[in-house]
């Protein structure tokens, strides 16, 4: 991986920049097949974005995991993906009377006071929907590395800095820890934003910008992470030509592959990454067992 860095690099000067990187982890192919990334954690077999859910993905042996992030009503960040509570959690039933239970209108206190568990199962009856913090130090205890979105920024001015800031607070932001972390989102400016805070900070963007845009996106993003049925092997040849604002070249992940078939075509094309809800299905696909 360094030695390819080095290749890539202009002069010596930047090989060497490249190759001292604590973005370079971050961005490699694991044993030469694509990254497999651990959707929302293992959420084909524990609730997402629940701690149980990236503990299973520990559990099955991977290592990445994504999540999403958005801010309550008394500004606490939480894990959750959708703006509404109401599809992952009890809400309905403990807050009747709130319609339509958007995660900005609730407090810290009162979603923790939710169950995001016994939607999915019987057996996560119980489980809460986590805080950033509470989320970041089990990914680190698990040893894992993390996709983080940040999800839903135009209903949270500002949260590119504040989620920073817990970063750098938890310890994410230092050298050891920036190779196990990507922050991405839907939204350009949101990862625009998040690479002027901290440039050294690998980004991505999500989606599939057009390939008049692309040169554009390398300016701020890392990678461009797009829906699998949206690209082509053209497309990730067009993303690669690319180099990023860390002197590489521009990388894909793409998702959400969820089975056999999907995962060979898929890397078929080249791309760097998969996100999946069955990482263990998608391990076995490509025979990285």
């Amino acid at each position: 991986m360094y030695a390819r860095a080095v290749a890539s690099t202009a002069t010596a000067i930047l090989g060497a920049a490249a190759l001292l990187s604590p973005t370079s982890d971050a961005l490699a192919r694991e044993a030469g097949e694509p990254t497999v990334i651990a959707h929302r954690g293992a959420s084909a077999y524990a609730p997402e974005n629940t701690l149980a859910s990236i503990d299973k993905a520990a559990q099955l042996g991977f290592t990445w995991v994504e999540n999403d992030v958005q801010r309550t009503k008394d500004g606490e960040l939480v894990v959750i993906h959708d703006d509404s509570l109401r599809r992952t959690t009890n809400v309905e039933d403990v807050f009747p009377g709130r319609a339509p239970w958007k995660v900005k209108d609730f407090t810290a206190a009162e979603i923790a006071r939710l169950d995001a568990g016994s939607w999915f199962s019987p057996a996560y009856v119980g489980t809460h929907v986590p805080t950033l913090e509470q989320y970041m130090r089990r990914v680190d205890h698990n040893h894992e590395k993390l996709l983080l979105e940040i999800k839903n920024p135009e209903l949270y001015p500002g949260i590119e800095q504040q989620t920073l800031k817990l970063l750098g607070n938890e310890g994410w932001l230092d050298r050891r820890h920036l190779g196990r972390l990507i922050v991405q989102s839907f939204d350009a400016d949101s990862v625009r934003a998040v690479h002027k805070l901290k440039p050294a900070l690998t980004t991505a963007c999500l989606g599939t910008p057009s390939l008049a845009q692309l040169r554009q996106y390398a300016r701020f993003s890392d990678l461009i992470n797009p829906s699998y049925g949206s690209i082509s092997a053209d497309y990730v040849s067009a993303v690669h030509a690319l180099t990023g604002p860390h002197g590489r070249r521009l990388r894909v992940f793409a998702w959400t592959v969820n089975d056999a078939a999907t995962a060979w075509k898929t890397t078929g094309y080249g791309v760097d990454g998969l996100i999946t809800n069955k990482p263990d299905v998608v391990r076995a696909a490509l025979g990285t067992d």
